[in-house]
């Protein structure tokens, strides 16, 4: 059943900030998410491309979380643009990914990913399962 209040995503992260208002001012501004909707003050929605975050007003746990972007360096440059606290640039990884980390007002980490090879874990020091 579809509804039209939740993402059709498989997977949510829910992110907690004193000031949801200005969390979602910034992470909208700083990193493209599109606002689905809110309530109050204190509980929102936004999207990513097929993906979803929501917001609530219960700061406290730390999160890590990985987005996936067509254009790593591009994004970069916007949030860095944007004023974002950058922990990593930029950098080419063996598992095929390029990628850069930055901390939210939040204390969220968020590391934006960018495929750059397809490439096999036991191409890298991985074991496939």
């Amino acid at each position: 059943m579809d509804n039209r209040s939740m993402p059709s995503a498989t997977i949510i992260p829910v992110l907690g900030y004193k000031d949801v208002s200005n969390a979602i001012a910034w992470l909208c501004r700083t990193f493209g998410f599109k606002e689905r909707w809110r309530a109050g003050d204190h509980r929102a929605q936004l999207a990513f491309g097929n993906g979803a975050i929501a917001v609530n007003d219960q700061p406290g746990q730390i999160s890590n979380l990985m987005v996936r972007v067509p254009y790593v360096d591009a994004h970069y440059e916007h949030a860095l643009a944007a004023g974002a606290q950058i922990i990593h640039p930029p950098a080419d990884y063996p598992y095929g990914e390029r990628q850069y980390t930055v901390v939210d007002p939040g204390g969220h980490f968020w590391t934006f990913t960018e495929s750059i090879d397809d490439l096999l874990p036991e191409d890298w020091g991985g074991v496939t399962s």
